[in-house]
């Protein structure tokens, strides 16, 4: 062989070694991407991950922060470093520099923020708050170049019911002065983070990546621009996260750090799945078995959505310094923790009080779908439960509530059944330690419309709204509830979460402006409007004490009241224009000689009765 041939030989080998080096000598993520200074948890936890990263011993060298603590896993190609930020610390970047036994040296750029002044008091959402609800895919779509992504199975298809329709994070943004005018304070919106799935992605319930937006509703910046536009305009936002699952094609399902990070582990890497039981009642059973609790909190929610296993201590901090993330990069004002009893509950209880030990004023609200009072309570916070498990979480969403009244405005009114069964539930307040920091709502993104669940009655469909809009609690809207949006004939949520019309561009009707809406639709977005509007600034509203009376003969009457103001609320379901004697009120009345009717704007004074409409909703301002 020629010498020339033998050096290229050589050559090109030291060139492929050192190819090979420079691919395993990188990083490919380090979660959480930056920090901040000033939190009360002086502990940061740093994923990182790349090829034999174990290898690697870490090293920083700035003032006030130190490496703690190097914990290795079964995976070579992850490292968890425990960093030490110090209350004195100041913001800035700097390297963390990584070195293994043969003097291989790798560098990263990591950096710690200031926080934004005030941050750890910013006030979370209570009952002054008005919420909208929006499946973002849904709602409006302001950037079509983003509809189809390079690199995502999922494409748009407006088409199919379950496919991507487009609409998007400036959708949303673009459309902010039309939430504000109808008078909503807050915003939920349903899961933004990326879903790289197959199929069926679009609701946003099976992460794949907890520090990213989905790139066809925006980037991570565009979101924390609207949560800033919406602040501008007095609008909080309430972030949907998900703690017990991720979704079956997150970047680590590829490469498990360790084989307890996701539960039922051995069964999945043989093409195995363990589904959960969904019974939620068992967790405060006194009678449930150790195996049936396992089988509910580690089963999977569905195949394609892993269940996370919080036991693992570096899952745990994973998931608690997430949302911390999320709360002070975006600025959020909530969160809206889906699924809540399905995670381990020590570690829930643990998440929530982290949160709140940084934001003492912020709001969770957890979702745990039981019609039964009792459940619900459970998780809030201040509850004595028997079992001895304490709970930080603040807020819950109401479904007993959001069940019985749909119910009890369809039922035929007799002794047992029809608002009776309204007030009787009601009565099940004394369970809860803060009944006033329930989120209510008369429908949501996983259940019929309400105007559907009411057989399309616009009469009920009033009394529905009035209601959530001044029963105690934090009433929640869902996007198109003020239009009669519905589902007839079906109960498929690509239906219940159908497009909001004149979000997409060629629609012929218009809900924004309200051109091409029905009669009947510009009256209920009206109706809305007046009591959201009106509620803004109706103290006895957001923190008045409630006293209500047994129905009597198809009618219903509640009082919300306070040292200096009184709102008196009617209901009545008589198919006649009926007299309601004020004899009985007489407690809280006390003397009151007028009333203003917030509805039609009507003043008039008030002697020995009112007479109520047939079929209508009353809610009277009385002096």
């Amino acid at each position: 062989m020629k010498p020339v041939k033998i050096f290229l030989i050589v050559f090109l080998g030291i060139c492929c070694l050192s190819s090979v080096l420079q691919a395993q000598n990188s990083i490919d993520r380090v979660e959480p991407p930056f920090w901040w200074v000033g939190f009360k948890e002086t502990k940061l936890q740093l994923l990182v991950h790349g090829a034999e990263i174990s290898q690697y011993t870490p090293n920083i060298t700035f003032p006030g922060v130190s490496i703690t603590k190097v914990i290795r896993v079964k995976n070579p190609n992850y490292l968890f470093i425990d960093v030490m930020v110090a209350p004195d610390a100041k913001a800035g970047q700097f390297n963390i520099s990584f070195k293994n036994t043969t003097g291989e040296k790798i560098s990263y750029g990591y950096e710690l923020k200031a926080r934004s002044e005030n941050s750890a008091a910013r006030q979370g959402f209570n009952s002054s708050d008005a919420i909208y609800l929006i499946t973002p895919d849904r709602f409006a779509n302001g950037k079509m170049q983003n509809d189809t992504v390079a690199g995502l199975e999922d494409k748009h298809n407006r088409d199919f019911k379950g496919g991507r329709h487009g609409g998007d994070i400036q959708g949303i943004s673009d459309h902010l002065d039309y939430i504000s005018d109808m008078g909503f304070t807050s915003i939920w919106l349903n899961p933004v983070l990326e879903n790289a799935q197959p199929t069926y992605s679009y609701h946003g319930y099976a992460t794949t990546d907890f520090y990213k937006v989905d790139p066809r509703f925006g980037s991570n910046e565009e979101f924390r621009l609207m949560v800033e536009k919406a602040r501008d305009q007095g609008i909080g936002f309430i972030m949907d996260m998900i703690a017990n699952h991720s979704g079956s094609e997150h970047w680590w399902m590829k490469d498990l750090p360790s084989d307890d990070w996701i539960n039922y582990a051995d069964e999945y890497l043989v093409g195995k799945y363990v589904n959960t039981t969904h019974r939620r009642t068992l967790l405060r059973d006194p009678y449930s078995s150790a195996s049936d609790k396992k089988r509910f909190s580690n089963g999977w929610f569905v195949e394609t959505m892993p269940d996370l296993n919080q036991k693992n201590p570096l899952m745990a901090e994973y998931l608690i310094q997430n949302a911390v993330w999320w709360i002070e990069y975006s600025g959020l004002t909530g969160i809206r923790m889906d699924t809540y009893p399905y995670s381990d509950m020590t570690f829930m209880s643990e998440w929530t009080r982290r949160i709140m030990e940084e934001y003492p004023n912020f709001n969770i609200v957890g979702e745990e779908w039981s019609i039964n009072p009792s459940v619900i309570s459970y998780w809030q916070r201040g509850k004595i439960n028997k079992n001895g498990y304490v709970s930080y979480l603040p807020s819950l969403m109401d479904f007993p509530l959001n069940h019985i009244l749909a119910k009890g405005l369809m039922d035929k009114e007799e002794w047992s059944k029809g608002l009776i069964d309204i007030y009787k539930l009601l009565a099940n307040d004394a369970d809860y330690p803060d009944p006033s920091n329930l989120v209510i709502f008369p429908d949501n993104h996983d259940m019929s419309r309400i105007f559907t669940q009411l057989n399309e009655d616009e009469d009920l469909y009033k009394m529905a709204i009035a209601f959530n809009l001044t029963m105690r609690g934090i009433p929640q809207i869902y996007y198109g509830t003020e239009i009669l949006m519905s589902n007839p004939g079906t109960d498929d949520h690509g239906i219940i979460r159908s497009d909001f019309p004149g979000g997409w561009a060629g629609d012929t009707v218009n809900a924004f402006t309200g051109k091409g809406l029905k009669l009947s639709q510009q009256q209920a977005q009206d109706f809305m409007r007046k009591l959201l509007n009106w509620r803004k600034d109706k103290d006895v509203i957001h923190n008045g004490k409630l006293m209500h009376y047994v129905p009597e003969d198809g009618v219903y009457v509640y009082f919300r009241y306070d040292e200096t103001d009184k709102v008196m609320v009617i209901f009545n379901k008589n198919d006649k224009e009926t007299d309601l004697p004020l004899d009985r009120f007489a407690e809280i009345m006390n003397g009151t000689k007028s009333a203003r009717d917030v509805i039609t704007e009507r003043k008039f004074k008030i002697l020995n009765k009112i007479t109520l409409s047939s079929r209508s909703v009353m809610v009277l301002e009385i002096k």
